[in-house]
C-alpha cells in the first residue's frame, strides 16, 4: 500500500471516531476520565494511581525531581507525591503512561527504536517547555510540561498502527502523493483526533497546532510560543521531524536573546540540571 493511501485510510477512520487503541490503554483512558471528575479529590486520585504500578512510579520519582525540589524531597507514597503535583501535573503523567503504553505495542524492532527515540524528544520538550515557561515567557509551567508530553502523540498513534500499514512513517520528509488535496496534512487530521480522545484541553491543542502551522516567536509569549521553542532546543531530535538533523542542529545552535539582564542560554546553562532530572524522571 502506498504511502499516500495509508494516511488516507488511516484519516477517515478518525474523522469517523474509530482510533484504534491496545486494550491497556484504554484502562489509562478510563483513569484519564476518572480525574477530570469535579468530586475527584486527593484520596481517590491517589487509589487510582496506586492501581497502576509505573504510573505510581513514575508520579513519585517526578514529586522527588529537581523541578518539584522547593517542596524539599524524600517523597515516598504516592498520596504525598499527588498533594505535591496537583491534579494538572497528574494528568501529564497519565498521558505519559499512554504514550508509552501505544509504544510498548509496537512489536517491529525499527518501530520500537524509532517510538523509544520519540519519546526521548518528547521528555527533553516537555522539560525544556517546563523551564521556559516558568523563566522566559510566563505561562503556566504544568500546562507548559503537559504540551511538552503530548505534542507527537499523533506520531504515536501512526508508530502504533505502522505494523498495518508498511511504509507508513518511513522518509517523512517525503510527502504522501495527494497531501496537497487535503485541507490539513494527515499529521494534524491525525494529531488532532488522538489529542481529542485524550481529553486534551483546547489551549494545549491551540499550542500543538503551533507546531503544525505557527513561526517561532522571541522572545516567546505563549503556550504555542514556548512549545515551538523547546521543540526546537530539544537535545533529542524527533524521528518524524520532515527536517535534516543538520539543519535542527544549526537551527538550535543559533537561538538565543536576551531576557532581562541576563539571555535565554545563560539561563538553561543554570537550569540544566532541573531539565536534566526532569527528564530523567520523565523517562523512568
Amino acid at each position: 500500500m502506498k504511502k499516500s493511501q495509508a494516511f488516507k485510510s488511516i484519516s477517515e477512520q478518525v474523522g469517523r471516531g474509530e482510533l484504534i487503541f491496545p486494550t491497556n490503554v484504554h484502562t489509562s483512558l478510563k483513569l484519564q476520565q476518572a480525574l477530570d471528575d469535579p468530586d475527584c479529590g486527593i484520596d481517590t486520585a491517589a487509589k487510582l494511581v496506586l492501581t497502576e504500578p509505573l504510573l505510581s512510579a513514575r508520579v513519585v520519582a517526578i514529586a522527588n525531581s529537581v523541578a518539584y525540589s522547593r517542596f524539599g524531597g524524600g517523597v515516598t507514597n504516592v498520596k504525598t507525591a499527588v498533594t505535591i503535583l496537583g491534579f494538572s501535573t497528574l494528568r501529564s503523567i497519565v498521558a505519559t503512561v499512554i504514550i508509552r503504553q501505544l509504544s510498548q505495542a509496537i512489536t517491529s524492532p525499527h518501530l520500537r527504536v524509532m517510538a523509544n527515540q520519540l519519546w526521548e524528544h518528547s521528555a527533553h520538550v516537555a522539560a525544556l517547555a517546563h523551564v521556559i515557561a516558568r523563566r522566559v515567557s510566563s505561562v503556566d509551567a504544568e500546562t507548559a510540561m503537559f504540551a511538552g508530553i503530548v505534542h507527537e502523540v499523533g506520531g504515536f498513534y501512526l508508530l502504533s498502527r505502522a505494523e498495518e500499514f508498511p511504509g507508513l512513517v518511513d522518509n517523512m520528509a517525503e510527502r504522501p502523493d495527494d497531501s496537497d488535496e487535503l485541507e490539513e496534512s494527515p499529521e494534524a487530521i491525525i494529531g488532532r483526533a488522538v489529542l481529542n480522545k485524550l481529553m486534551v484541553p483546547k489551549t494545549v491543542i491551540t499550542a500543538v497546532e503551533s507546531l503544525w502551522y505557527g513561526m517561532r516567536v522571541m522572545p516567546p509569549e505563549t503556550l504555542g510560543d514556548t512549545l515551538l521553542l523547546a521543540n526546537d532546543l530539544a537535545a533529542v531530535a524527533s524521528p518524524l521531524d520532515t527536517r535534516s538533523a543538520s539543519t535542527i542542529q544549526q537551527d538550535a545552535s543559533e537561538i538565543d536573546f536576551a531576557i532581562g539582564e541576563g539571555t535565554l542560554n545563560s539561563i538553561l546553562k543554570e537550569s540544566e540540571e532541573e531539565v536534566n532530572s526532569l527528564t530523567a524522571a520523565l523517562l523512568s
